[in-house]
């Protein structure tokens, strides 16, 4: 088996997020691993790495109450890597009680380093910081480093050092210029001054699973059949045998699958509402409502508020107000609509209270620090945009996942290949994928120019191999010439990475020939475009979308 926009009715109770502690106290899974967030951006893949063997891990802040993290019964607590230094007041601080619970703990660059601080040992300033590639020798035997090679290549990102350890702690692994590894096993602690869970790390999933499987011994029962059980089974008992709820739906895979998720709970009792904000892609108002009614059997209420949107989005310019505009205007449709539902459903003496979204591991991470002290990237529309009195209670069936797992859970429910393997597309739509002001000429332009990317990557067998590829309008006018006359026409930009989860990402090194098409498809077909570039920046630095 494989590893593992919104509506105020009056009538209804206040918001609740279903939080990852009650998630993950409602699942009914044998074992969890706990992650505690010193506000590394690397957090969240240590949950992924360890769900890949089936093990159900959490992510909570480090300043978690010592009750709440003990009250999930975890086989073992790992400490994250984070970007302060340990010593200066500022530092984000765990209860020190969490390194005498009896616990199995595995700590990480930043955890490795709390350890040290605050069982007696000694951090400071490294004289050669070690960031990126490096080589690590294993000079002890322990259970961490079994059916590991001597020497390894990881990942390092650290400007301190231990330089003095903890009393019982020894040295497990060195580099060449600093302690790498150490422990004290009969206090059942570990940990390493590299990164396990960046794929840099060759070994790095190994060793994350010789911690949690054979030192927790944590049983690898977390799977998409478990999953979707438990879900559904949750479902049922948060909206009850009358209540109903509506879901935001785009037609892309995240709200698609939790869609069908909640169907199974409470079938028709859920009603979808695809909203078209007038910056969908090309024809996608009319593709998605044919797939979700004649394929994934939902009911699903169409809405056609182009203008709208259109209109609140005339003259503005920056990128964050794009999206609170549009996050804004979703509630304001979905209000609309809420009530039309509420009014029929009032008269048979029901209600509908709830309100489902799609909303990823990803989207809480890069929306706001709500795990810890990660710093925050941007709003997310499902997360960033919602009232403080907002009448619906959320259903987020999905907000634990990532998006690999989004699609298993998907194939465990059967749906069709064409939906699951649709490449993310960002909630404010081309909106965020045009520079500048949103007119609806600029979205005609891009809708055009976006379509003859998508298929000429799909022609050439591209489309699955990579994370993300698109089109964005630029708010530069280039001169050109086109026959024997002179343009002055916009500048587009390609856009196409590889990724495993959308927390970091390369570019894609798209073949000559598929971008040479691409571009002389686009300048002699798109009226308004004639220049096309290539960008070719990885994340970090940049983001996957251009805002």
């Amino acid at each position: 088996m494989d590893n593992f926009g919104t509506s105020t009715s009056t009538a209804a109770a206040s918001s609740t997020i279903v939080s990852p502690v009650s998630s993950a106290a409602l699942s009914p899974v044998s074992s969890i691993i706990v992650i505690l967030d010193f506000g590394s951006q690397y957090t969240q893949l240590i949950a992924r790495r360890i769900r890949e063997f089936n093990v159900f891990s959490v992510v909570l802040p480090c300043t978690t109450k010592l009750e709440t993290i003990l009250a999930l019964k975890p086989k073992g607590i790992v400490l994250s890597g984070g970007p302060s230094s340990v010593y200066d007041d500022a530092a984000p601080k765990a209860d020190q009680a969490i390194l005498s619970t009896g616990l199995p703990i595995l700590g990480i660059c930043y955890g490795l380093q709390f350890m040290t601080h605050h069982l007696g040992g000694r951090v400071v300033p490294a004289d050669a910081r070690e960031y990126g590639h490096a080589e690590v020798t294993v000079v002890d035997e322990t259970p961490l480093f079994s059916g590991l090679p001597a020497t390894m290549s990881v990942w390092m990102s650290h400007g301190d050092h231990a330089e003095a350890l903890a009393p019982g702690f020894r040295v497990t692994a060195r580099t060449s210029n600093a302690v790498a590894g150490i422990a004290d096993e009969s206090r059942r602690m570990w940990a390493v001054q590299f990164h396990p869970e960046v794929a840099h790390t060759k070994q790095g999933t190994e060793l994350l699973r010789n911690f949690a499987v054979d030192i927790c011994g944590a049983a690898q029962d977390w799977t998409p059949e478990h999953f979707i059980a438990s879900t559904v089974a949750k479902i049922r008992e948060q909206v009850g045998p009358t209540g109903h709820a509506i879901c935001g739906l785009s037609g892309g895979v995240d709200s698609s699958v939790a869609a069908v998720l909640v169907a199974r709970a409470i079938g028709e009792r859920l009603t979808c509402i695809f909203v078209n904000n007038g910056v969908l892609r090309k024809d996608e108002f009319a593709k998605v409502q044919q797939t979700m009614r004649d394929e994934l059997h939902l009911n699903v209420v169409a809405v056609d508020a182009s203008e709208r949107f259109l209109l609140k989005l005339a003259g503005v310019t920056d990128p964050e107000k794009k999206r609170k505009a549009i996050g804004n205007e979703f509630i304001a449709v979905f209000d609309d609509e809420a009530r039309k539902i509420f009014e029929a459903e009032k008269s048979a003496g029901e209600e509908v209270a709830w309100l489902v979204q799609g909303t990823l591991y990803p989207d809480v991470i890069e929306s706001a620090s709500v795990h810890g002290p990660s710093h925050v990237i941007k709003s997310h529309h499902n997360v960033g945009g919602l009232p403080a009195d907002m009448k619906l209670k959320l259903i987020e069936p999905l907000r634990d996942l990532f998006k690999d797992e989004v699609r298993r859970i998907g194939r465990d429910l059967q749906m069709p290949e064409e939906i699951l393997e649709r490449q993310p597309f960002p909630g404010p739509g081309l909106a965020v994928r045009i520079l500048g002001e949103v007119t609806p000429e600029r979205v005609a332009i891009l809708q055009e120019a976006d379509a003859i990317c998508t298929a000429e990557i799909k022609r050439a067998g591209l489309y699955r191999k990579v994370w993300q590829s698109f089109a964005v309008l630029l708010p530069v006018k280039t001169v050109g010439v086109m026959g024997d006359q002179r343009t002055y026409a916009y500048t587009c930009a390609i856009r196409a990475v590889e990724s495993e989860d959308g927390m970091t990402a390369d570019w894609a090194a798209l073949p000559y020939e598929v971008l040479r098409t691409i571009s002389s498809r686009i300048v002699s077909e798109v009226r308004g475009i004639n220049r096309v570039v290539y960008d070719i920046t990885s994340k970090p630095p940049g983001t996957i979308e251009w805002e």
